[in-house]
């Protein structure tokens, strides 16, 4: 009897679903997705500066789209412009989940945070107006060393975070979701094109539809991709960075589950396109945004050039100054109080890690100087600062870490003195 065909595994198809299960599991990770961003930028950068670099070019200034509809886009503005919409998307689910249920949904937990972003726009923002004027340059750029990157901080505070109090991720994490939101409404205000107002008035319609189909519990993805690609197309013809639609659409979501429901459409939908968001949609846009010329000239312009050097002492000094003297006057001034399982270097070590200015800033530094020379140099710029701040805060975060570790063992040491069993040691766990 002959044997039963072998099944043959198709090249380059779907993986079998336990494997994608385990990959999706992985980018939902802040190290992971982390990782993968780090590393389509440094692939951005050594195939931009190698002999292949005019490919690199060729690829990312490649257009394609449907001009009828206004959509006649390079490769590089897919990636920016649509693709990192499902980034804002996700984005806009995180901030809805702290407004609702979690560290902003009440004034005294929020506030010291909210002080804290803030602070740590204004001050980097100052920080590259001082500096450019100063060296007679352009303040477009003003708004670039205001965004803190959420995954690249978070990835560096979890692969050293052993022993951290999980207050200070939820810090940073809600210090980064207003950030992000500063970030979006910068865009939406001041980076615009001429703008259409019919369009615009579509898309509010979208937005509206969108909401009474959330609102009305309609369930079903064939309702919301098509309206969401809708409402995408007009808020671009409308002449307001495409990416606000998906900060919209994720506000709108409903985040509290009803009684029949085991998650709510903003949990499903957050954990759904997390994967497909840090795994695909933010390496792609580091792919065709970091790919700057690092060669000496370049190097030296990042630093005796106002726009550049502004944007590199905004990010790492300016967020510096304004996150932690922020937050002390807060705590100093006001009813707002520092978590008590949070010390001020602790605070400092979160200020500095807040420099990483990745995504966004990128993002922004294209919209302030497209197609320029110095629009290359404040992209060097922003690599080379979120360069300086995740070593600097890699630095602090891990003498902290040391701190909090020896705290650790001096504790289960005086419960073995005591008597007391110990329960990390009977469990194997680590204590984090």
């Amino acid at each position: 009897m002959a044997a039963a065909p072998r099944a043959r595994s198709p090249f380059l198809g779907l993986l079998p679903l336990p494997e994608r299960t385990a990959i999706a599991r992985a980018l939902r990770t802040e190290t992971v997705g982390g990782l993968v961003l780090l590393g389509a930028a440094v692939v951005a950068l050594v195939w931009a500066n190698t002999p292949w670099a005019d490919t690199y070019e060729r690829i990312r200034d490649f257009h394609f789209g449907i001009p009828a509809l206004g959509l006649d886009l390079s490769i590089e503005h897919w990636t920016a412009d649509g693709l990192l919409t499902l980034f804002f998307l996700v984005a806009g689910i995180e901030l809805k989940r702290e407004l609702v249920v979690g560290e902003l949904r009440t004034p005294a937990t929020a506030a010291l945070p909210v002080i804290a972003a803030l602070a740590g726009m204004i001050v980097p923002a100052a920080s590259y107006a001082i500096t450019a004027s100063a060296g007679g340059g352009s303040l477009d750029g003003w708004a670039v060393p205001m965004a803190t990157d959420i995954a690249f901080a978070l990835a560096v505070l979890a692969v050293l975070s052993t022993h951290l109090p999980a207050a200070l991720r939820a810090f940073l994490l809600t210090l980064a979701v207003v950030d992000d939101l500063g970030a979006i409404l910068i865009i939406a205000l001041f980076f615009t094109s001429d703008l259409n107002y019919w369009a615009l008035a579509g898309a509010v319609a979208g937005l509206v539809v969108f909401y009474v189909l959330q609102r009305r519990r309609v369930r079903g993805w064939w309702w919301y991709v098509p309206l969401g690609v809708v409402i995408w197309t007009l808020l671009y013809n409308g002449g307001i960075h495409a990416t606000v639609a998906g900060v919209a659409m994720g506000l709108i979501l409903r985040t509290v589950h009803d009684q029949d429901e085991k998650a709510s459409p903003a949990e499903r939908t957050g954990h759904l396109l997390h994967p497909l968001s840090a795994g695909l949609c933010v390496p792609l846009f580091a792919l065709f945004a970091a790919g700057v010329s690092v060669s000496g000239d370049a190097l030296g312009k990042v630093f005796t050039t106002p726009e550049p050097l502004g944007v590199i002492l905004g990010l790492v000094a300016g967020k510096i100054l304004g996150i932690f003297a922020g937050t002390y006057l807060a705590a100093r001034f006001t009813r707002a109080r520092l978590n008590p399982d949070l010390a001020w270097a602790d605070v400092l070590a979160l200020a500095t890690l807040a420099g990483i200015g990745f995504t966004v800033a990128l993002l922004i530094g294209e919209l302030a100087f497209p197609g320029t020379a110095v629009g290359e140099h404040v992209k060097a710029a922003v690599l080379i600062a979120s360069l300086i701040a995740a070593l600097l805060a890699a630095v602090l975060l891990r003498r902290r870490n040391a701190v909090y570790r020896r705290l650790y063992e001096e504790e289960n040491l005086d419960e073995d003195a005591d008597g007391i069993p110990d329960v990390y040691q009977r469990t194997g766990s680590s204590g984090t």
